[in-house]
């Protein structure tokens, strides 16, 4: 675990920073504006933050010359038999393939080795709009003999010098570990003699679990940064080594890796991502990532990214509850239906854990005889859509489907909870797709929610691998399980997928690109110590890295609830005694959940754990000139106001400020509220949330919600036969407005296999190839 600095590098946008002029060594960058000069931050006017033309400029040349270069050795390496790739690689075959585009350029890179047995092929983004890159290597052996033994495979292995006025500096959070110390934020001082690995637990094989499991790092080096991210749903893992006086040597790919390729076979290493920063503000930098983030990393639908949404809990079958909520005002973007609707009965676990005997993805007709159809549809016709749990990877029971099915299994270990199921196998691969594929035409589902429990994959994996074949079961099984996902996504674009695995343990930026967190942590519930408090702090830490992340709340006084918001929130259990907090929570999250997601993120106090301080944070929205406070007094807090310090209004815009708790509408210019700043006072376990907007534009016009449709009354009419594709639900306005996605054809379409799923699973004897037809989810 690193020592960690708790910190808000940028408490008040005001302060000045003392001038410095650096010259960053690092990027080898010999061009004339490689000397950066970092100003202090000053109040500015309502500007977004976004890229300079040197930032992009930076990148460009970064990218030509290390990914792009002939004569300088990649930013990846391997031993290839008894030879690391530095003394050899250069030797080898080369070839270029660029085809550009607006937003991007595309780059294809290989080298064939001379025997004609090893192909190396290293695909590469290189973004136009953002100062990003991103980068995948791929071994494959094209020969009719095995390969010398592959190892030390990494993605990225990079070599930096700075100078001696400054020392390289780490930012990052914590991993999942389902505490209030989960996504603590911390600073590493890196000196001469520094030296660090970070990975997720040594049992886990889940990318973003424990303190040091955060697969996102925020390099300060001389002027400027580099931020980097792993994207790699499995066991990762990244080093930094101080090197002399003024190296630093970046080590990072899937942890263990020694293993030969049989003809035919291919593996590859984890995502690596880049984007490059100057100057000295942390905080710019990381909202330099947040929108890089949201434009090419949070999935988008017909071209929107997804938005803020609020869930509720149901059975799946009593439509009376969703009702319930319709005629109290609060209409749910997400029915979710968790574990426990499949066979429970038989297998090794009892009562409250029956849940955990999963093997068999069917519905148990003895609860559900009709199944959830005409609840999906329900819920669609009400405006909601609908969420189903699947838990496919671990097989808990022994006599469930999967687990009559040795040949696709790999054996339980004393950690698992159950086999698991082998996604690098292209049979058990293929069932999977085209299982869920039917499942998700059937019974109607607008949202797969994945989750995995156990302790993880990771020993299941290095138990199935001989030594000369060591990793190669985990990569078979990443890369299986991202073709699994993938295809869900070809067959139905509308499918939104939400990532769990027991909380927040697999979100790596592979992950990421494909799903959303709807569940930040476990660390959730009301009989947890500390739970309220850290929540805020999960607030607090997460939303540097990741723009959506949710939670739901078990708790109904306004101090707790406003604790768990985010993109994603939830309050459990619709009672009389607790309407008036769930209409005000919902009603809350509606007006700040997009801020939440698309806003540039401050944080206006320093991290803390403590039950003696205030905690804030603002996420403002310049497109818009719009943006939300929240802010909360803790239990022993002496002091009875605080005044914060807002960041990047406009400074000549008179705004409209609203507090969520009081009538009255407080006017403000930008300037005012950047110095002095607005000043809250609340009681001791006191909260506040604020919304802001220009003044000329601050009306708000309450939404028309049309009167819900009883259950009993849709269900005199026969629910569809097929299901045609999940109902998109945007809302471009912070403030509401729904749009609901047109209605969809039902014409067929013959459905290809996408050529990279093809690949994983050739040899599978059940794949219904191309003949297969799906309805049309367009």
């Amino acid at each position: 675990m690193p020592t960690a600095t708790p910190l808000a590098e940028r408490p008040c946008a005001n302060n000045a920073r003392p001038r410095r002029t650096l010259l960053s060594h690092a990027w080898r960058l010999a061009t004339a504006w490689l000397l950066i000069v970092a100003v202090g931050h000053a109040p500015q006017a309502c500007a977004e933050v976004a890229p300079t033309p040197v930032e992009l400029e930076m990148t460009s040349v970064w990218v030509r010359e290390n990914l792009l270069s002939a004569t300088r050795l990649p930013p990846f390496s391997f031993k290839y038999g008894v030879a690391n790739s530095s003394t050899f690689l250069r030797t080898w075959a080369r070839t270029v393939q660029s085809t550009p585009g607006v937003l991007s350029t595309q780059h294809v890179v290989t080298w064939t080795d001379p025997a004609q047995l090893l192909r190396i092929r290293c695909e590469i983004v290189e973004y136009h709009d953002h100062p990003a890159v991103e980068w995948t290597v791929y071994f494959k052996n094209i020969g009719a003999a095995d390969t010398a033994i592959c190892q030390d495979i990494l993605g990225f292995d990079f070599q930096l010098a700075r100078t001696n006025r400054f020392e390289y500096m780490l930012h990052g959070i914590y991993g999942d570990f389902m505490t209030a110390d989960s996504y603590r934020p911390y600073t590493l001082t890196m000196d001469p003699g520094f030296t660090k690995t970070f990975a997720p637990y040594a049992f886990s094989g889940k990318s973003s679990d424990g303190p040091d499991g955060w697969p996102y790092f925020n390099l300060q080096l001389p002027g400027g940064g580099m931020m980097m991210a792993i994207g790699w749903p499995g066991q990762w893992a990244c080093s930094f080594t101080r090197n002399g006086t003024n190296g630093l040597s970046i080590k990072a790919g899937q942890q263990l890796t020694r293993m030969y390729l049989k003809p035919g076979e291919e593996v590859r290493t984890p995502l690596t991502a880049l984007l490059f920063w100057r100057g000295e503000d942390v905080v710019r930098s990381q909202n330099l990532w947040r929108h890089w983030y949201v434009d090419h990393v949070l999935p988008h639908f017909d071209g929107q990214p997804q938005q803020a949404v609020r869930q509720i809990q149901v059975s799946g079958y009593q439509a009376n509850n969703l009702y319930a909520f319709l005629v109290k005002g609060i209409v749910p973007d997400i029915c979710w239906r968790d574990a426990g609707w499949y066979p429970v009965s038989q297998g090794p676990y009892t009562g409250d854990l029956q849940w955990l005997n999963t093997g068999t993805w069917e519905i148990n007709r003895t609860l559900y005889p009709r199944g959830f159809r005409a609840f999906s549809d329900y819920a669609r016709s009400s405006g909601s859509s609908f969420l189903l749990w699947f838990e496919p990877e671990r097989v808990g029971s022994p006599n469930s489907f999967l687990g009559q099915r040795p040949q696709w299994l790999l054996p339980a270990t004393s950690t698992t909870v159950g086999d698991i199921l082998n996604l690098g196998n292209p049979e058990a691969l293929d069932w999977l797709i085209n299982h869920i594929d039917d499942m998700i035409n059937t019974e109607g589902l607008d949202w797969y929610r994945e989750d995995m429990n156990g302790n993880g994959p990771l020993p299941a994996w290095r138990n199935a691998d001989s030594s000369t074949r060591q990793g190669i079961t985990e990569n078979f099984y990443v890369q299986g399980h991202l073709a699994f996902w993938d295809e869900l996504k070809a067959r139905h674009p509308a499918l939104r997928i939400d990532s769990c695995a027991s909380g927040g343990r697999r979100n790596d930026l592979e992950t990421m690109r494909r799903a959303v967190p709807l569940v930040r942590s476990d660390f959730q519930f009301p009989d947890m110590a500390g739970v309220v408090e850290g929540n805020q702090c999960h607030i607090y830490g997460l939303s540097r890295w990741l723009p959506f992340h949710g939670t739901g709340s078990y708790l109904y006084d306004p101090y707790s609830f406003r604790s768990f918001y985010g993109a994603c929130f939830g309050m459990g259990g619709l009672t009389e005694e607790n309407t008036a907090a769930q209409q005000q929570a919902y009603a809350e999250i509606k007006q700040i959940g997009n801020y939440m997601l698309f806003g540039d993120y401050y944080p206006l106090t320093p991290y803390s754990l403590d039950n003696n301080v205030w905690m804030a944070w603002q996420f403002n929205t310049p497109s818009s000139n719009q943006g939300c406070v929240q802010v909360f007094r803790r239990q022993n807090a002496t002091s009875s106001s605080i005044t914060l310090q807002l960041n990047d209004l406009d400074p000549n815009q008179l705004y409209q400020v609203k507090n969520f708790d009081s009538p009255t509408l407080l006017s403000k210019t930008g300037a005012e509220l950047m110095n002095p700043g607005l000043t809250v006072t609340l009681p001791a376990k006191g909260s506040a949330v604020f919304q802001y907007q220009p003044q000329a534009a601050a009306a708000i016009v309450a939404e028309d919600e049309d009167e819900p449709t009883p259950p009993a009354a849709l269900e005199r009419t026969a629910p569809s036969k097929r299901f045609r594709g999940p109902i998109l639900r945007t809302s471009p306005n912070p403030a509401g407005g729904i749009a609901q996605r047109p209605p969809t054809s039902t014409k067929k379409r013959t459905l290809p296999v996408r050529p990279e799923v093809e690949e994983r699973l050739k040899g599978s004897k059940t794949l219904k190839r191309a003949t297969a037809t799906h309805a049309q989810d367009g």
